[in-house]
């Protein structure tokens, strides 16, 4: 085994150095090595530290029937996800459309503070405003956590084509 002196190689013109033989490197190369070693690694920790957070859950979910037994499948459902993927790392929305508008009447007090503890999680209760609109529903009908959506079925098409999961919950 022979050590060769990078200098001795670039004399000669080409590498007369074979797999055994040990290359030592001459000291400004091995400064700039080391220093291009170290301009990596920056760049990799850097790198390293803007990926983003872990995926969170999206999903969203259709009600459009007026029937309590769907509704307590739908909290029933929320609550299920919650409970798996962890309330603060899912997003959850609830679009009430159709006959499912009437979830959200002041009128259901018997679903008032199951509605409540869903919004207080983080879930979204939207209401179709064309439903509002057929049925002559005001703002000051629904609960005031309610939030409104211009169409419940075109709010369903843009979470999907947002990657959204889509749950068709009740009936």
């Amino acid at each position: 085994m022979r050590i060769i002196h990078i200098k001795s190689i670039y004399r000669a013109g080409r590498l007369n150095a074979y797999r055994s033989d040990i290359i030592v490197l001459e000291k400004p190369m091995k400064k700039t090595i080391l220093a291009l070693i170290a301009l990596m690694l920056v760049v990799v920790f850097a790198a390293i530290s803007q990926t983003p957070p872990a995926h969170k859950h999206q999903v969203v979910l259709q009600m459009n029937v007026d029937n309590t037994d769907s509704w307590n499948q739908l909290f029933g459902n929320v609550q299920n996800l919650q409970q798996v993927f962890g309330a603060d790392k899912i997003q959850i929305e609830v679009v009430a459309y159709g006959k499912g508008l009437s979830l959200l009447l002041k009128t259901n007090s018997a679903f008032e503070e199951r509605m409540k503890k869903a919004i207080a999680s983080g879930v979204v209760l939207a209401a179709c405003q064309n439903t509002m609109r057929i049925r002559k529903v005001t703002t000051e009908d629904l609960f005031p956590f309610a939030s409104q959506v211009d169409s419940g079925v075109s709010e369903l098409v843009r979470k999907q084509e947002a990657g959204w999961s889509y749950i068709r919950a009740g009936e």
